[in-house]
């Protein structure tokens, strides 16, 4: 079946691999529910309306740069700072984008557009391994769907409890690490991977520790050079 044919699919080559997506990523969803609440409670403690925190997760859809955004925004950061922090915090976007190329370029336009919006890492943690033989646009566009859904309704959350409610005493920023601790993980199957991560873990709580000025990009650049090194080395 070729990609022209979309319109002409029964709806049941539509509909249940999109519930499958939706049902697979759903523990990533409930998972994810903490970290949206923060989310929504961090924008109305940066000095957001809820409009504006609500449109930041309707529109940006990237937890990590958001809450590092906020974060510098209740610092009073400058825009181009701002823009540089969230740049490196997305930038393995852009390998999720590289690995999955072959599955998505021969696509329509509204299909590559459509998905690029949705990939988040709980979506490229699901659909990274799958070839073009394998990958299935309805099942992505199902379980990037259900988890677009489900940081909005969180963020939501979070904007209404924010004026009530102190939830810095719940801990929920530990929701933060706990979701990427469960997502790469299981990823760490090689040496570069196994390099990259424990870079990433020693520089991020060394710099930090010691309150080293853009620590996170440091971390984020050095780690990606040694996974990098460690790669050509082993090839």
């Amino acid at each position: 079946m070729t990609y022209q044919s979309t319109l002409t699919e029964p709806p049941t080559l539509r509909l249940r691999p999109a519930l499958q997506g939706a049902v697979a990523i759903l523990p990533l969803c409930l998972a994810v529910l903490p970290w949206g609440i923060l989310a929504g409670s961090m924008a109305i403690q940066s000095g957001l309306t809820a409009a504006e925190g609500l449109g930041m997760s309707a529109i940006v859809f990237a937890g990590a740069s958001q809450l590092v955004a906020m974060g510098m925004i209740k610092t009073g950061a400058g825009m181009l700072a701002i823009l540089i922090s969230t740049f490196f915090v997305t930038a393995q976007h852009f390998l999720y984008g590289l690995r999955l190329r072959e599955c998505i370029a021969p696509l329509p336009l509204r299909w590559r557009v459509a998905l690029a919006f949705l990939l988040t890492d709980e979506l490229f943690a699901l659909t990274g391994d799958h070839g073009p033989a394998r990958f299935n646009r309805w099942y992505a566009l199902g379980a990037g769907l259900a988890f677009y859904l489900s940081w909005f309704f969180a963020t939501l959350l979070g904007v209404v409890a924010a004026s009530s409610i102190d939830l810095d005493s719940y801990g929920l920023d530990f929701s933060i690490a706990a979701t990427f601790i469960a997502i790469i993980v299981p990823l760490v199957r090689n040496l570069p991977v196994l390099a990259c991560v424990l870079t990433a873990l020693m520089l991020s709580i060394g710099l930090h520790h010691y309150q080293v000025p853009g620590a996170l990009i440091i971390t984020t650049v050095v780690a990606m050079l040694v996974g990098l090194l460690c790669s050509r080395g082993k090839e």
